[in-house]
């Protein structure tokens, strides 16, 4: 029985990288049936793209500006069913240590026509990478959180988050526009976003650059317990007595 064409999404920063893909794919089509699906010339885009049009395989460049190739991989695995990928790389060889090391697999620029067929050859019965090796490839933190709903992925940037609260399994992200729902831990969102977010609940960190002010809350007593007063939404945050000294710390700053 004929399999159905494999569906290829290329995605690189470079207009011309992005054509050479295409040439060598049309090349190998006449020995491997494969389809191009589209193609993006950065992280978030890929995400778009193949949320309306879904891949078997991303040919996935590693150094784009904004959101790298590692991290868009990332987010990729929030998909139903996941794509392969197959990092396009200029790479040294000490560098590419850590895709051998990890099991990822990768074409070295420039890309070679029976090093691509190979490569394609194999991605029907490749995993997506697994998330764990993704996080100890990345050397620095995210530029954006994702999640899952109805067979999209959404993208948010860390820029924009206000809050991150623990919700059970989940973590509520807050927006100036809405609330998502992702499957992280708060805890390695500390790790990761530290220098952005400060813990002020136990189940909850703050963008420090949307706390505007402390006030207590409202009580006939006058002394209710104090809530961080936040740019973009109206909700208020209760400051729990073990972290007040935060407090301090930022209107000192």
């Amino acid at each position: 029985m004929t399999q159905p064409a494999l569906r290829v999404a290329v995605v690189d920063d470079e207009a011309p990288a992005r054509r050479r893909l295409r040439d060598l794919l049309a090349d190998c089509a006449a020995q491997l049936p494969l389809a191009v699906v589209g193609e993006a010339d950065n992280g978030a885009d890929a995400l778009a793209l193949l949320s309306e049009q879904p891949a078997d395989v991303v040919l996935l460049d590693i150094r784009m500006p904004g959101m790298d190739g590692i991290e868009t991989a990332q987010h990729l695995r929030k998909f139903e069913r996941p794509p392969a990928v197959i990092f396009t790389t200029a790479f040294d060889a000490y560098a590419l240590k850590a895709f051998e090391v990890h099991a990822v697999d990768y074409l070295l620029k420039p890309i070679r026509a029976a090093r691509l067929l190979d490569a394609l050859g194999k991605a029907r019965s490749m995993a997506a990478p697994k998330a764990e090796a993704l996080a100890q490839m990345r050397s620095a933190a995210r530029s954006a959180l994702s999640s899952s709903e109805r067979g999209r992925v959404h993208v948010i940037p860390v820029p924009n988050i206000i809050f991150l609260r623990a919700e059970l399994k989940y973590v509520t992200v807050r927006t100036r526009e809405r609330e998502h729902l992702v499957e992280e831990s708060l805890t390695k969102l500390e790790e990761e976003f530290g220098d952005r977010f400060v813990r002020v609940h136990r189940s909850c960190l703050v963008a420090r650059a949307a706390i505007r002010g402390f006030e207590r809350a409202a009580g006939d007593s006058g002394d209710g317990p104090w809530e961080v007063l936040l740019d973009g939404c109206d909700e208020r945050i209760a400051v729990s007595r073990r972290q007040q000294s935060i407090m301090r710390e930022i209107t000192k700053n």
